[in-house]
């Protein structure tokens, strides 16, 4: 919660200056090696795939925003103490699929197999 009422104060402070891309990259940087593997194979999916999705922290966390609104995010297994990472995705993400569907994955290890999984997920988020 202080991670993101920093990021909440500096977004208002900077007003425009801000950097979004630099501050993701900057917490992924500082993750354990096997999260930041993975964070920056993720990031380099979510670029890829939906460029249109913004980058950003939200909770100390790389997120990708659409409209302004988080769609989709990466929990670093260290930062919370878990065994494994997580790849979330929001209500704003548009993965509605019947009447139940997942909007969180553990990740351990981006095989490329989990790699198209992740990619189709983040083309669907984005709309």
């Amino acid at each position: 919660m202080k991670e993101r009422a920093q990021e909440v104060r500096t977004a208002k402070t900077r007003a425009g200056k801000a950097d979004p891309l630099a501050d993701l990259l900057a917490k992924i940087a500082e993750m354990p090696d096997a999260d930041r593997a993975i964070a920056e194979k993720v990031h380099e999916i979510v670029t890829e795939a939906a460029p249109g999705l913004t980058p950003k922290t939200w909770y100390g966390q790389p997120a990708y925003a659409k409209d302004g609104k988080v769609v989709v995010f990466f929990q670093a297994s260290a930062k919370f103490k878990t065994r494994y990472s997580t790849l979330g995705f929001n209500e704003d993400a548009a993965l509605d699929d019947g009447e139940i569907w997942p909007t969180a994955f553990a990740v351990t290890k981006v095989t490329p197999s989990v790699e198209a999984q992740i990619r189709d997920l983040v083309v669907r988020a984005a709309g």
